[in-house]
């Protein structure tokens, strides 16, 4: 049974712990979530498809992410979750908390150089992986092949994204002088 930190509404820990579930948390009380984006060099993304035997969403492409269990920090689960789940072992970079109804969502990216060929599947959570670019996701998004976490949501990782590709290109500039 998976335990979860309950926090208050400021996203501090109360030091009450619940088992994972819908009817679990009051009002007022949230849990807390990881999202965590690979980015390639390039901008691109890297996504997932979740399991076909996941309770919640099967079979829709989503971020990489999961909830942090009782005791685990964020940056801890964040890491964690990359891990288990794409087998990718890497610095993470926070982006930013978001408040949702009953749980703050840690969104993180991860800069990394991996096919998706290398990547080592949890099964049990992931059914594949591809890269996109930030168009190929607004389109998936647009056509609901891709979980909709909202435009405030999508502008920071694609914000993201985009610094990342220009970095690159000022490097490459920086290297032809």
């Amino acid at each position: 049974m998976e335990l979860w930190d309950v926090y208050d509404g400021n996203g501090k820990p109360t030091g009450k712990i619940v088992p994972r579930g819908v009817r679990t948390l009051k009002m007022g009380e949230y849990h807390l979530v990881v999202h965590i984006w690979p980015v390639s060099k390039d901008g691109a993304l890297l996504i997932q498809r979740r399991s076909r035997k996941k309770q919640m969403m099967p079979g829709i492409w989503a971020a990489t992410g999961g909830s942090a269990v009782a005791g685990e920090d964020s940056q801890t689960a964040a890491k964690r979750e990359l891990l288990e789940e794409l087998g990718i072992d890497s610095d993470l970079e926070f982006i930013k908390r978001i408040k949702k109804r009953n749980s703050f969502v840690d969104v993180y990216a991860a800069r990394v150089r991996v096919t998706v060929d290398s990547l080592k599947l949890q099964r049990s959570e992931v059914s594949g992986a591809k890269w996109v670019s930030a168009q190929t996701l607004k389109n998936m998004v647009e056509r609901g092949e891709f979980h909709n976490y909202g435009a405030n949501y999508f502008k920071l990782i694609f914000d993201f994204a985009k610094a990342v590709k220009a970095q690159r290109r000022v490097a490459a500039q920086g290297e032809n002088i």
